[in-house]
C-alpha cells in the first residue's frame, strides 16, 4: 500500500481531502514516522517547500488550478470548499496515476478495498458487470497490487476473435500444426506466463472450448495445437463477463464446473447510473488522463458536474470518457462548462433520422434492430440466425460484439452457438 505523507499545515487545511484519500486506499503516514520510503507521496500546503518535488502534492485553496506531475516538478492543486469533490477526484487521479480505479461512491470505495484484499492472494477472480464499467481496469488494478506486479498483464477478448482461431490463440500450436501454420504460436497462456491472463467476454466462448479452458486450469498445463507434450503455465486468470453467468449455465450455454473453477471470488461492478457518486472522481480521473501533459488542465465546473449527474450514461464508464474527450476538445479555456458536454445516445432508442445523425449510424440502427428480431425468430440459435441473414456466423459473433461495445441491447444473451 503506497503511502501518502500530508504536512501539518494540510492536515489542518484540507482534512477531508486527506480523509478521501485514505478512504482510497492510501496509507497515512506522517513525518514523525522516521525516514519516508522511497515511494512515498508527499502533500504540502502552498508557501512550503516540497521535501521531494517529482513526489509532492502542493495544495492550495485560492481559484481552481489542477498541474500533472512532470520533468521532476511537483503536481500543483487548488480549490475551494465548493470544488471539494472535484478537487478530491483530481487528487486522487494525480497522486494514484489517471489509468487506475477511483471511486467516490461508498460501494465503489468497498469494491476497490475487497479487490486490494483479493490482489495479495493468487486465487482465480471472476468480475461482472455491465459493458464499460471498469472491469478490465479492476483487472488490471489486481494485478498490479498483486506480488505477479513484475510480470505481464495479457487481455485477450473472447468475443473479438474467430471461433476456429481461439485455442490457438489461448494454447499455441506448432508449425505446421494447421494450414497457415508456418511458424509456431505461443499462445496467450504461456505469454502470460508467471503474470496474469484476462479473460474478458469469457461467456462468449464456445462450450468445446470450455472443457479445454476448464483442464488447463486444472492442471496448470497447456498442450499446443499439434503437441503432444503438456507445457506447465505459472499464471493467475481473472475472467470478466457482461451477462449473468449463473444463468447462462442454467440454460446450458455456459459449463457448471468451469463457472465454479473461476467464480472463487466473485466482484461485481455496477452501472454508472447506479453509483452518481463516482462521476465527480471518474470526470477529474479522464482529464488527468487525456490533459495532463497540458500545464494547467481544465477544471470542471459545478454547472457541468450538475450535467454529468443528471445523465443516465447508458454507454456507463466508457461513454462518461467520450464525454469528457469531447469535452477537452471543446472548451478551448481552462474550464469545461455545460455547453461543452455532448452525451451519447442509446442508438436503439431513437431509429428516427434526427436523433441518428449520420448515415452509418442510421444503418448501424437497424442492423443491430434486425440481428435482434433474427435471434429471437431462431430461438437464439446463432448458427441459424447467421443462414438466414446470409451471412457467416464470425460475421454474425463480430456484429454482437461491436453491439455490446456501443452499449447496445441486443439480447445476446439468449443466443446459443449452435441450433
Amino acid at each position: 500500500m503506497r503511502s501518502i505523507v500530508p504536512s501539518a499545515a494540510v492536515l489542518h487545511q484540507k482534512y477531508a481531502l486527506v480523509s478521501s484519500l485514505r478512504a482510497q486506499g492510501f496509507a497515512i503516514g506522517t513525518c514523525e514516522d522516521g525516514r519516508p520510503a522511497a515511494q512515498d507521496l508527499f502533500l504540502v500546503a502552498e508557501g512550503e517547500v516540497p521535501p521531494a518535488a517529482a513526489r509532492t502534492l502542493i495544495l492550495g485553496d485560492e481559484g481552481r488550478q489542477a498541474i500533472a506531475f512532470g520533468d521532476g516538478n511537483p503536481a500543483r492543486l487548488s480549490y475551494t470548499a465548493d470544488d471539494a469533490a472535484v478537487g478530491a477526484g483530481f487528487a486522487t487521479a494525480l497522486l494514484r496515476g489517471p489509468h487506475e480505479p477511483v471511486a467516490a461512491d461508498p460501494e465503489s470505495l468497498a469494491l476497490l478495498a475487497l479487490a486490494e484484499r483479493v490482489a495479495a492472494s493468487d486465487i482465480t477472480v471472476l468480475i461482472n458487470g455491465p459493458t464499460g464499467t471498469g472491469k478490465e481496469v479492476l483487472a488490471r488494478a489486481i494485478h498490479n497490487g498483486s506480488t505477479r506486479r513484475e510480470g505481464p498483464f495479457v487481455a485477450l477478448n473472447c468475443a473479438a476473435l474467430p471461433e476456429t482461431m481461439l485455442e490457438a490463440m489461448l494454447f499455441g500450436h506448432q508449425k505446421g500444426a494447421f494450414t497457415g501454420a508456418s511458424s509456431g504460436g505461443q499462445g496467450f497462456f504461456r505469454a502470460a506466463h508467471g503474470g496474469t491472463l484476462l479473460l474478458d467476454e469469457i461467456a462468449e466462448m464456445p462450450l468445446n472450448l470450455q472443457a479445454k479452458l476448464l483442464r488447463v486450469l486444472q492442471e496448470r498445463e497447456v498442450v499446443p495445437i499439434g503437441g503432444t507434450m503438456p507445457e506447465k503455465v505459472d499464471v493467475r486468470v481473472i475472467a470478466c463477463a457482461n451477462r449473468d453467468l449463473q444463468g447462462e449455465v442454467t440454460a446450458g450455454r455456459f459449463r457448471a464446473d468451469l463457472y465454479y473453477r473461476l467464480s472463487v471470488f466473485p466482484l461485481t461492478t455496477k452501472a454508472l447510473a447506479e453509483r452518481p457518486g463516482d462521476i465527480a472522481a471518474l470526470s477529474a480521473a479522464m482529464v488527468v488522463r487525456h490533459a495532463g501533459g497540458r500545464g494547467a488542465m481544465p477544471w470542471i465546473s459545478n454547472e457541468a458536474l450538475d450535467a454529468l449527474a443528471s445523465h443516465d450514461w447508458p454507454g456507463n464508464v466508457r461513454e462518461l470518457e467520450n464525454v469528457i474527450q469531447r469535452a477537452l476538445l471543446l472548451c478551448g479555456g481552462r474550464t469545461i462548462d455545460p455547453e461543452h458536454l455532448i452525451f451519447d445516445r442509446p442508438a436503439a432508442r431513437r431509429v428516427d433520422v434526427e436523433a441518428a445523425g449520420t448515415l452509418s449510424n442510421i444503418v448501424q440502427i437497424h442492423e443491430f434492430a434486425a440481428i435482434r428480431e433474427m435471434l429471437a425468430e431462431c430461438g437464439g440459435s446463432r448458427i441459424e440466425t447467421a443462414k438466414r441473414l446470409g451471412i457467416s456466423e464470425r460475421t454474425l459473433r463480430y456484429r454482437l460484439a461491436k453491439a455490446r461495445e456501443q452499449g447496445e441491447s441486443i439480447d445476446a444473451g439468449k443466443a446459443r452457438a449452435s441450433a
